[in-house]
């Protein structure tokens, strides 16, 4: 089945190149067309997706991950979009039954498929910073026996109606990434949408493998997740983090470097930097010298 004026599905690529052709051609089994918003990426992703079809916006600069969507959306036509996840693979139907769900479920803002990761294991998001405390939990989430309603869905995957992603503003475009999913979740279940997981769509995800790994990489991204944390949690009204969370985070880069372990190093220097960014008023756009919010 061909979905071409149904659905585009909207690929961020940033140095994805391991990842990005099974990505594309499990969407192209689907017959879904795919657009793919390159961040700059220095590992041929870009060709690698006109290659295989695909359209790309091609960015002069890593514009973030929501930002990124932002531009593939409103680029985009269709009455849905399809955010995949570059490390993310749609399964046989799956493209059908999230299109046969959404119009099910007319007040379904957002739809999420099955994720399966390499392991065999669902991923279901528990607990949220921005979710109230009854609908947290501890430990893993019951996976559901037909579809449901959930507080929270995956970004990874995510069959969003285009009109009320973008009366809602997208993405917020302050935030680089981490907890931008997490944010878009909030303002759609706050605008009456439903948030439905879809039991017959199966994806399979090989988490964090949407881009190369370093210790510069991992300290920016955890820069972004420390910042990210705090941006959401007073955006809402929320208790920001302590500052007991950050002196952990300095005793625990300053261990890793006595004992030569970098990639930790640079990781719990990274949550310090964004921690410290967000105290005195940094933005995380200031930080990826991206001055205005598009």
């Amino acid at each position: 089945m061909r979905f071409a004026e149904s659905i585009t599905a909207i690929v961020v690529s940033y140095d994805s190149a391991e990842v990005l052709p099974a990505c594309l051609d499990a969407l192209a089994g689907e017959g879904v067309p795919a657009l793919v918003v390159d961040n700059a990426s220095s590992d041929g992703s870009g060709e690698i997706a006109r290659a295989r079809g695909a359209v790309v916006i091609a960015n002069l600069r890593n514009e973030g991950y929501g930002r990124a969507n932002n531009q593939g959306v409103a680029a985009s036509t269709t009455p849905y979009v399809l955010i995949v996840n570059p490390d993310l693979e749609l399964r046989r139907g799956a493209a059908a039954a999230l299109l046969a769900a959404a119009e099910l479920y007319p007040d379904a803002g957002m739809l999420a498929p099955r994720i399966i990761e390499p392991s065999g294991r669902v991923f279901l998001q528990p607990r949220s910073l921005l979710s109230p405390a009854h609908l947290n939990r501890a430990g893993d989430m019951d996976i559901p026996e037909g579809d449901a309603c959930l507080p929270f869905l995956s970004g990874a995957c995510l069959l969003i109606r285009r009109e009320v992603f973008l009366k809602l503003g997208g993405f917020d475009p302050a935030i680089f990434l981490f907890y931008e999913d997490d944010d878009l979740c909030r303002r759609m279940r706050d605008s009456g949408h439903a948030l439905v997981h879809v039991d017959g769509a199966e994806t399979g995800h090989g988490r964090g493998r949407s881009s190369g790994s370093s210790a510069k990489r991992r300290f920016r991204a955890r820069w972004h997740l420390a910042w990210s944390e705090r941006y959401v949690a007073h955006k809402y009204g929320l208790p920001v983090p302590s500052g007991i969370k950050t002196i952990g985070n300095i005793a625990k880069s300053i261990g890793y470097g006595i004992f030569l372990n970098q990639d930790k190093m640079f990781a719990h220097a990274g949550s310090v930097a964004g921690a410290w960014a967000w105290q005195r008023g940094a933005t995380a756009l200031a930080r990826e010298h991206l001055e205005t919010v598009a």
